[in-house]
């Protein structure tokens, strides 16, 4: 008498187990995945420029060529590729309610993405003129700017460019000491027009990982010092180091 199974071949039962097992595996692995947060990005960068009454009108001019050619630059271009890209956001501010958008977040990868980002800014025009000069509630705008950055990055650093201390609104440090800036750099971009200015920023307003201040005492200098200044943000040099 022939045996005859009630089961499926064993061949075919082997083959419906790893299909199984490779159903499980899936059930399992995929909402994983899906959970796992994106990869980090290197650097999170907010540019925020002064321009409050004491910037001029070729002055302004400087600042918004000087940024827009730093971030041509192929240095900076190179950096900004060596890290796999930034986020970048910038602003100009004056008085204790003049904050405006020059860019929004954009996220730089190679020579496209960074002159386009350069083309927009300049193409943007001077929103006041006649205010005084906030920097502290610039830094409350700066901070709040970087708790809405598109990706979770490596490095939260906030480029402040200015050529004169705070005269308006609360000061840098009452700031640093009510929001939490514990893994904010704040680094300083000076035009020097007399030496209290430089020793302001240097002991009130730069603070955190690898603070530094980058100084210039022209504004025909301004790209140049610019340029200097992003490579160093953007490859993340950690030494604190005044110039």
């Amino acid at each position: 008498m022939v045996s005859v199974s009630k089961g499926l071949p064993a061949t075919l039962r082997r083959s419906r187990c790893v299909q199984c097992v490779g159903w499980l595996l899936a059930a399992i692995v995929v909402p994983w995945l899906l959970c796992v947060p994106a990869s980090a990005c290197s650097l999170a960068l907010v540019v925020a420029v002064d321009v409050s009454a004491s910037i001029s009108e070729s002055e302004y001019d400087l600042q918004q060529r000087g940024i827009a050619g730093a971030l041509r630059d192929p240095s900076v271009l190179e950096a900004i590729e060596t890290v796999g890209g930034i986020w970048l956001h910038s602003f100009e501010w004056s008085g204790r309610y003049q904050q405006n958008t020059l860019l929004d977040w954009r996220f730089l990868s190679d020579e496209a993405s960074a002159h386009a980002a350069a083309d927009e800014i300049l193409s943007n025009t001077r929103d006041s003129r006649e205010f005084l000069t906030a920097l502290g509630p610039a830094l409350v705008h700066a901070r709040g700017i970087l708790n809405t950055a598109p990706q979770r990055c490596d490095r939260q650093v906030i480029d402040v460019s200015a050529d004169g201390i705070n005269n308006q609104g609360e000061e840098p440090r009452f700031v640093y000491a009510t929001l939490d800036f514990s893994e904010v750099t704040v680094n300083a971009l000076v035009i020097l027009k007399d030496d209290m200015t430089l020793n302001y920023y240097t002991d009130k307003v730069i603070t955190g990982p690898g603070a530094f201040i980058q100084s210039t005492l022209r504004y025909e200098d301004y790209t140049e010092a610019m340029t200097r200044k992003l490579i160093r943000e953007i490859l993340g040099y950690g030494f604190a180091e005044l110039r």
